[in-house]
């Protein structure tokens, strides 16, 4: 009866209707080759000059030489490296802060106001301090994704965790948990998927501070690399090393949800 009710048209448009996984990548790829055809279209009937917009053929060529002849692989292994060691080190401050912001009011209520208003500070405003204080080396990138990073993550956390809930609480205390028991055997492990859904989400995020600190006084990485392409108005280039970087953010996005779903497959049931 199912099958039959989910071979009518329109059955998978029914608002929060899952999705059969075949269904879903089939899906996805459909959007990719529809989007490569609109592009294929619109550059190689001459509808955009060459000087604005490469062709897909164009940007496959200048994409292999870039590989083949500049090293463009160093470039993605040092972007890859300052995404991942600024992440964690802002991983590594928010997620104990944030958890103890949820748990204690009081900590909340001293650090609250200073986060709140701290995340709405570009990451790109501190660059030119960041290069007074720091220099134009690798510690001036990995702080612009710290501070990126680390106030959203501290708020998201801290969220997470503050909406526990109550009756799991009152259940543990019943049963004789101590205050910091609490803390450690139920708002934690309560709150630990929607916590690695949260580092999922900004380590997305981190991608596009990254490629704003290459932008500025870098010698290496994508970034750095899409600045020398637009001085030569090479579309090509520039636009291969911005898919570069999402199907490094796709991947990553995979690995992490894989991660997230072999260590806390209840929340993925």
């Amino acid at each position: 009866m199912a099958r039959e009710a989910a071979e009518k048209p329109g059955y998978y448009l029914r608002p929060l209707k899952p999705v059969p996984t075949a269904l879903r990548v089939l899906l996805g790829i459909l959007f990719f080759i529809l989007f490569v055809a609109g592009w294929s279209f619109v550059t190689f009937g001459g509808f955009v000059s060459p000087l604005f917009l490469a062709s897909p053929l164009r940007m496959v060529e200048e994409g292999w030489s870039l590989l083949t002849e500049y090293g463009f692989m160093a470039d993605i292994g040092i972007t890859i490296w300052r995404v991942l060691g600024g992440f964690v080190l802002a991983a590594i401050v928010a997620v104990p802060l944030g958890i103890a912001m949820g748990a204690w009011k009081a900590v909340e209520a001293f650090f609250e106001p200073f986060v709140s208003f701290a995340r709405y500070l570009p990451a790109s405003a501190f660059i030119p301090l960041l290069i007074l204080w720091a220099g134009i080396g690798e510690t001036q990138k990995l702080l612009v994704i710290f501070i990126g990073s680390v106030f959203q993550i501290i708020l998201m956390v801290a969220v997470t965790v503050g909406q526990t809930r109550r009756d799991l609480v009152e259940a543990a205390y019943t049963l004789g948990a101590s205050d910091a028991g609490i803390v450690k055997r139920v708002l934690i492990p309560a709150s630990a998927p929607q916590i690695a859904e949260t580092l999922r989400l900004v380590l997305g995020w981190a991608w596009t501070y990254v490629i704003v600190a290459e932008l500025i006084g870098s010698s290496s990485g994508i970034g750095h690399m899409i600045v020398d392409s637009q001085a030569l108005l090479n579309t090509g280039q520039i636009i291969f090393g911005i898919i570069v970087i999402g199907l490094i953010g796709l991947v990553s996005d995979f690995l992490f949800k894989e991660v997230n779903r072999r260590l806390f497959p209840w929340s993925f049931a």
